[in-house]
């Protein structure tokens, strides 16, 4: 007698571009196990589809029209405690992450990550785990420092103080953008809060500081 299969991952995808929607959902259709039960391509549509079919993981993009990502997760998780939240977003922002997981999700991953990392993350949020990228854990981790003072340059976010350790090493806007896989433009916005929250006004200044306070000593 053959036994009997297991029940598929049954997954909503939930995000406002459609590209990325479409390109997402065409992986999850790859992988054994796994069915797509329905996309959304806004909050509101996400917790409609939720409500409709039930699903076991919610794959959730945060910057989206009518409701935001964090909003719905938040909906979600409070009205269907066993559906696990799986954020997929391009945003690394200390706030957003936190923002997230104080709304229940149970996994934060960059558009960036391969698929196979994407595949991990929706098994283990299916099956109850919690699961970040490397980038998220880390900047998780630095927020729950018991002594955050103790950190150099406290006033500056996680992104910022990357950023200030290229700056530190004597490194130029660009090569740290390469470093970073961010945009040259990107790079000049955490430049000049950087600037802002340090009080300097140049460059120089920025490297003094940084410095001072210990960054920049892991070499080029």
């Amino acid at each position: 007698m053959q036994a009997a299969q297991p029940a598929p991952i049954r997954v909503v995808v939930a995000d406002d571009h459609p590209v990325v929607r479409g390109g997402l959902i065409a992986l999850l259709s790859t992988l054994d196990g796994v069915e797509v039960a329905a996309e959304a391509g806004d909050g509101r549509s996400a917790l409609r589809e939720v409500a409709l079919f039930r699903p076991d993981v919610v794959v959730m993009d945060l910057r989206m029209p009518e409701v935001d990502g964090v909003e719905a997760t938040r909906r979600i998780t409070a009205e269907y405690p066993g559906i696990g939240v799986l954020v997929l977003t391009m945003f690394d922002e200390d706030a957003l992450v936190a923002d997230a997981l104080a709304a229940g999700a149970r996994g934060y991953l960059l558009k960036g990550a391969a698929p196979n990392e994407i595949e991990r993350a929706i098994r283990a949020v299916a099956s109850g785990e919690a699961i970040f990228s490397r980038e998220v854990a880390d900047r998780v981790l630095r927020r729950m420092s018991p002594d955050p003072e103790r950190m150099p340059l406290p006033q500056l976010s996680a992104r910022e103080r990357d950023v200030a350790e290229l700056v530190a090493r004597g490194l130029s806007n660009t090569v740290i953008a390469e470093r970073l896989a961010l945009a040259p433009k990107t790079v000049g916005n955490h430049m000049s809060a950087i600037f802002l929250k340090l009080g300097v006004a140049t460059r120089a200044e920025a490297i003094v500081l940084a410095r001072d306070a210990g960054l920049g000593r892991g070499g080029a």
